[in-house]
């Protein structure tokens, strides 16, 4: 069968004996994995004192997990058993290297899938590790400040009027996205504050490619605008987005949590909630934008479109 490894690695400000305390009882787990806050209706058990959990949902699947080996505090080996959408058991750890005050986390698994599935390992590999990724962001607010700023509001399906924008059109990697977007829109935002009588809403961003097989994304940050300029500004270029029904998941918290709602809507997409309508790129809405609100407070809607 086609096998699989991840391994992402995070520094966390606490002692690997504070850390460990944690990622050892699954009692805490509901409040940072990178799975169940996609889906909040998912049964969950935990056992055994906190050593062992089982899940079931619709969107997650299903599976059971404990942990089998415990080395304080440096490293923790667990087991996963998925059950649904296929059946697989893999290996899990956790390893602690303590840096002064502060602890890098390692989170790894091994793996593998079904023989029908062998062309998508790479994709899934990296999928894996976003997921890993988004998890071990919520473990480092979760240890450090005893929360998780991230939270989804499901708002279903609406129509989106669509507009006219300027904006820029930039390619990048993952790694360098949220930097590239931020000189992106210091520009697009000096624009708009000389020109506050044509700006008709708030920023978003149109995601045009997503491959995390390649690294590779493109994305338009823009405004909507009344009319477009003539003649555009330096760098900027122009287009629309068509009136359509689209499928809304909003999210309170820093951008860094951003990731649950875009894997949220993949989700439901692939569990058929919704339909995608093709012809049109998904795209994200900054009701309220850095420096008005603190980070915690932000709001990001990520629209779908849907038929």
């Amino acid at each position: 069968m086609p096998a699989f490894k991840v391994a992402k690695s995070i520094i966390i400000e606490a002692s690997p004996e504070k850390i460990y305390s944690i990622i050892n009882d699954y009692h805490h787990w509901p409040t940072w994995s990178p799975w169940l806050i996609t889906e909040p209706a998912v049964s969950v058990e935990v056992k055994t004192g906190g050593k062992e959990y089982s899940w079931k949902g619709k969107r997650t699947g299903s599976g059971e997990m404990k942990i089998i080996k415990e080395t304080s505090p440096l490293r923790l080996d667990m087991e996963v058993h998925f059950l649904k959408p296929w059946k697989s058991t893999s290996p899990v750890w956790f390893e602690l290297k303590r840096l002064g005050q502060a602890t890098e986390v390692t989170w790894g698994m091994t793996g593998s899938l079904p023989f029908f599935m062998f062309f998508m390992t790479k994709m899934m590999t990296a999928y894996i590790g976003m997921d890993y990724e988004r998890g071990l962001r919520m473990l480092k607010d979760y240890v450090e400040t005893g929360a998780v700023p991230s939270h989804l509001d499901f708002r279903g399906f609406h129509f989106y009027d669509g507009n006219k924008y300027i904006g820029i059109k930039t390619t990048c990697t993952m790694e360098t996205l949220d930097a590239k977007m931020g000189d992106d829109f210091s520009k697009l935002s000096s624009w708009a504050s000389k020109n506050t009588n044509q700006v008709t809403g708030p920023g978003f961003s149109i995601y045009h490619t997503w491959d995390v097989v390649k690294n590779k994304v493109v994305y338009t940050s823009a405004f909507p605008v009344k009319e477009i300029p003539n003649p555009l500004p330096d760098g900027f270029i122009h287009g629309s987005v068509p009136a359509t029904k689209v499928h809304t998941i909003a999210h309170t918290g820093p951008y860094k949590h951003l990731g649950n709602a875009w894997t949220t809507q993949y989700m439901m997409q692939r569990n058929k909630e919704f339909r995608y309508r093709k012809g049109i790129d998904p795209f994200e809405v900054y009701v309220n934008m850095p420096g008005q609100v603190p980070d915690r407070q932000l709001v990001t809607e990520v629209h779908f479109p849907a038929v």
